[in-house]
């Protein structure tokens, strides 16, 4: 049986229906910039352009979960699970007008996990 890498919680799944409701498909990225902390950025499908730093964790309620390169040398031996909670987060994420903001819990996989976590893609293939 396959461990994923990121999950996401029932609360959080909630905020993603309707946020899909309102703007169709959507896409995630951990942010690890400066302006916006370390949190999940919420955007509709393709307005966040990817590219050949960032790797695709798996997917959360239907939404791929990309993550830059350099942050995945840092949450490799994390399972993440995404959670929102009340609050305005300073970023550009589309849930910050419902009043809420995505964040971040990771947990250690154990070692004997390491071994059944899902493999990671590049963002964007190789040509």
């Amino acid at each position: 049986m396959s461990i994923p890498r990121v999950t996401v919680t029932d609360e959080a799944r909630a905020v993603i229906d309707e946020l899909r409701d309102d703007h169709g498909p959507l896409m995630f990225h951990q942010s690890g910039g400066c302006c916006d902390g370390s949190q999940p950025m919420c955007y509709p499908a393709n307005e966040f352009k990817v590219g050949t730093s960032d790797i695709k964790l798996g997917d959360i309620h239907g939404c791929p979960f990309y993550i830059a390169r350099d942050q995945y040398e840092y949450w490799q031996y994390m399972q993440l699970t995404i959670d929102v909670k009340p609050g305005r987060g300073a970023s550009f994420s589309i849930e910050i007008p419902l009043g809420v903001r995505f964040i971040t819990k990771s947990r250690m996989f154990e070692d004997d996990e390491l071994d059944k976590v899902v493999d990671v893609q590049d963002a964007v293939p190789a040509e």
